[in-house]
C-alpha cells in the first residue's frame, strides 16, 4: 500500500455529481426492491438474500466494482463512491453480503499485493457471481493454523461469527504459520470445511461458524505483510460500516419526524411540542457530525491516506452512537407500536446493536484512538 495522500483534500468530502447520480438510481432501486417487507422476504430465503438483485446490481448497476480497478473487471471509481451505496443499502437494511464481499475480501484481495489471487478473484466479485467474506481478522491470536504439506497448504482450526461464512464461495482466511500470520485463500468444500450458521441478533446480516479440517488453501502475498493487509482492511470495513449506519439513521430520523407530524395528542401533531422537537434536534446533530466522521474515513480509505486508523475508529465510535440514538427514538417516539413485530422500527434496532459489535465497540476504539494519538501508553490494536 502507497501512502499516496498524507492529508486529504477538502474537495474529496464534498458529493461529486456521478454520486449523487449513484445515490438516486440505488434509492430508487431499494425503494422499488428492497422495502420493510421484502427485507423480511428475503432474510428468510436459503441464501439470505435475493440472487436477482444481487446479480443485477452487479451488472445493470456496477456496485460490486465501484472500488475495484478496471485491470481486475471494476469500473476503477473510489471507496467514496463504493460509501455511497453502502449508506443506500444501510438505509434500506438491503439483505445482500456486500460487506463481506465487496468491502472486506475484495480490499483484503486488493491490498494483498498478490496479482495471481487478485486476478483470480476480483473480477468473479465485480461480475457479482463470486460472494467472498474474511476469516480470523479480529484482534489476537487466530483461532486457525495453515500447515504445509506435500502438495500445498491445508487449513485446520476454527474461526467464529464470519460474516456469510456459511454460504461465501471464497474465504480469505488469517492462520497461524511458524514464525507469525499468514493469509490464505480457500476455496470450501463440506469435505474438509463444516459451516454452521450462527443465530444473531440482526439476521439481514448472516454469520457463522467455519471450522476447517484439512481445508486445501492457497498463501497469498508474503506473510511478514499480513497484519498490516488484516488492519486495513478492517478499517476499509469500519468506514464502509460507519457509511451504512450513517444511511439507517438518516432513514430512521426521516420516518420519526414524518411520523411525529401526523400523530395527533391534545389536539395537536405530537412533534410540535417543544419536548419531541428538541430530541429530534438532539438526533439531527448527532447524525450531522456522523456524516463528517463517515465521509472524512471514506476520503482517507479512497486515497490510502496514513490517518486512516484514527480515521475508521472515530467514525466506529461516532456512527454506532448515532445509529443507536436515531433508532431508539425511533421505538420511543412510536410509542407501543416500535416494538412490535409487524413494525420495521425493530429491525433498524437490531441492525443498529449489531453493528455496534461488528468490528469492535465504542469503548475498544476509544482506547484505540487513545493509543494512536499518544494519549494511551498501550499500543493500539
Amino acid at each position: 500500500m502507497h501512502h499516496r495522500h498524507p492529508h486529504i483534500d477538502p474537495q474529496l468530502l464534498s458529493e461529486t455529481d456521478e454520486q449523487r447520480q449513484l445515490r438516486t438510481v440505488l434509492r430508487d432501486f431499494c425503494t422499488e426492491s428492497s422495502g420493510p417487507e421484502d427485507v423480511r422476504k428475503h432474510q428468510a430465503t436459503p441464501r439470505g438474500y435475493d440472487e436477482t438483485l444481487w446479480a443485477r446490481l452487479a451488472g445493470e448497476i456496477g456496485v460490486h466494482g465501484l472500488a475495484i480497478p478496471e485491470e481486475y473487471g471494476g469500473s476503477g471509481f473510489t471507496f467514496a463512491e463504493l460509501a455511497v451505496a453502502m449508506g443506500e443499502f444501510g438505509r434500506a437494511l438491503y439483505c445482500a453480503p456486500l460487506l463481506p464481499t465487496v468491502v472486506l475480501a475484495a480490499h483484503a484481495l486488493l491490498y494483498g499485493d498478490d496479482r495471481q489471487a487478485a486476478e483470480r478473484y476480483l473480477p468473479r466479485i465485480a461480475d457479482g457471481t463470486l460472494t467472498a467474506t474474511v476469516a480470523g481478522f479480529d484482534t489476537g491470536e487466530p483461532g486457525v493454523i495453515a500447515e504445509r504439506t506435500g502438495s500445498g497448504w491445508v487449513l485446520r482450526g476454527r474461526a467464529d461469527f464470519v460474516l456469510d461464512g456459511a454460504g461465501a464461495g471464497l474465504l480469505l482466511v488469517r492462520a497461524q504459520v511458524v514464525g507469525g500470520t499468514g493469509l490464505f485463500a480457500c476455496e470450501p468444500t463440506s469435505d474438509t470445511c463444516r459451516r454452521t450458521p450462527r443465530r444473531v441478533l440482526d439476521e439481514t446480516r448472516r454469520q457463522a461458524l467455519v471450522e476447517f479440517h484439512g481445508a486445501t488453501a492457497t498463501a497469498m502475498g508474503a506473510p511478514e505483510r499480513t497484519e498490516a493487509v488484516v488492519a486495513a482492511t478492517l478499517d476499509a470495513g469500519r468506514a464502509a460500516l460507519a457509511a451504512e449506519q450513517v444511511g439507517g439513521s438518516g432513514r430512521v430520523l426521516d420516518d420519526t419526524v414524518a411520523f411525529v407530524a401526523q400523530r395527533h395528542q391534545f389536539g395537536r401533531p405530537i412533534g410540535s411540542f417543544q419536548a419531541v422537537k428538541h430530541r429530534l434536534a438532539d438526533v439531527l446533530v448527532a447524525l450531522e457530525a456522523a456524516r463528517s466522521a463517515s465521509a472524512y474515513a471514506s476520503a482517507c480509505v479512497a486515497v490510502e491516506s496514513p490517518e486512516l486508523p484514527v480515521a475508521a475508529s472515530a467514525a466506529a465510535v461516532v456512527c454506532s452512537e448515532t445509529f443507536l440514538l436515531a433508532t431508539a427514538e425511533h421505538v420511543q417516539l412510536h410509542g407501543g407500536i416500535g416494538f412490535t413485530w409487524e413494525h420495521p422500527a425493530h429491525l433498524y434496532l437490531r441492525r443498529a446493536r449489531g453493528s455496534e459489535v461488528l468490528f469492535g465497540t465504542a469503548d475498544r476504539h476509544r482506547d484505540r484512538l487513545a493509543a494512536l494519538i499518544g494519549l494511551a501508553p498501550h499500543a493500539a490494536a
